[in-house]
């Protein structure tokens, strides 16, 4: 009678489920970004929720929740009911380079309290200088800083982002000491070097970045990512100008609780996949971003590796919070 008892409640658990995610999404959905509007995220994240609005003819939003790194909308996803109904546009940043540097001061754990539903696909950072800066290419810039240490300034999204670290590797690779000059964002950073304040910045190439290489408003010197991106396909790879073995290619995806009930998890890695076999797969890489869907086991097992380089990284360059 009480293995009855239990199949009946195992049936019913799981129909209640499979209820739920037929039901998914039954409220406005939140797709939330750790950085200001602008920026590469922010860019993905309002492409997506475009997108997932359309199909599910139901509102997403993105709402930015800027600071620490992206811990701020990290923490605040991992806390929120695990419905489903609020989502994270993770990234290199947020679950990646945080996590190395402040894991023992989280308040959440990046990997055991996250589902990892869907990745959307990598985009590389873009150095790029002002066109007055006599420096055509990132050879000249090594030249040039060799020749100069320490008065070479660099804008990025702030201390400990994937750029500023992208940064920190270029340096330890190639022996020059730049400076790094942390902003609240990437467009700041982009804003102060098109009108001459600040000599080069580092960012993601989608977004704010591309915009400003279209406009010619800057020059970009060098894609970090193993080859060349194609919408600047005439700008080389930090590996082409003596960094042999450089890559550092970022990437977004769609993250949520781990307790959010699986056939929701599921409904979202086959919409996010159907939506990324579609036209938002011309939108994404029309920004530079290329589109790379997967499974959540093999999308997790990628967050824990990179996890494992960049904490390596944060140690060498001392960059650990205190």
């Amino acid at each position: 009678m009480k293995t009855f008892a239990w199949m009946v409640a195992l049936l019913m658990m799981a129909f209640a489920q499979t209820a739920s995610a037929q039901a998914y999404p039954a409220k406005p959905v939140r797709i939330m970004v750790g950085y200001p509007p602008g920026g590469g995220v922010d860019t993905a994240a309002r492409m997506v929720a475009a997108a997932f609005s359309e199909i599910w003819g139901n509102t997403v939003i993105v709402e930015n929740r800027p600071g620490a790194a992206g811990n701020i909308a990290t923490e605040y996803t991992a806390k929120a009911a695990p419905d489903g109904h609020t989502l994270v546009l993770c990234n290199i940043g947020s679950h990646s380079v945080t996590p190395a540097r402040f894991r023992r001061r989280l308040n959440y754990d990046p990997i055991a309290d996250f589902a990892f539903p869907a990745m959307i696909g990598g985009v590389p950072n873009v150095f790029m200088v002002h066109p007055s800066m006599p420096t055509r290419n990132l050879k000249e810039l090594i030249g040039y800083a060799r020749a100069h240490p320490g008065k070479v300034n660099f804008g990025s999204s702030g201390v400990g982002g994937s750029p500023h670290l992208s940064v920190e590797l270029f340096k330890m690779m190639s022996g020059i000491d730049i400076v790094h000059v942390p902003y609240k964002g990437v467009a700041l950073a982009l804003a102060d070097v098109m009108s001459g304040h600040m000599e080069s910045a580092i960012g993601n190439l989608a977004g704010g970045s591309l915009a400003a290489i279209r406009a010619k408003k800057v020059r970009p010197l060098g894609v970090t990512s193993a080859k060349r991106n194609a919408q600047v396909p005439d700008v080389p790879t930090f590996a082409e100008q003596g960094v042999p073995d450089y890559d550092v290619t970022g990437w977004y995806g769609i993250c949520t609780q781990s307790k959010v009930p699986q056939p929701i998890l599921a409904k979202l890695n086959t919409d996010l996949n159907k939506l990324l076999a579609g036209p938002l797969k011309q939108r994404l890489e029309d920004q530079g971003i290329t589109v790379t869907p997967t499974t959540p086991e093999a999308f997790a097992a990628h967050v824990r590796a990179e996890i494992a380089k960049w904490t390596g990284v944060v140690q060498q360059a001392k960059l650990e919070a205190e």
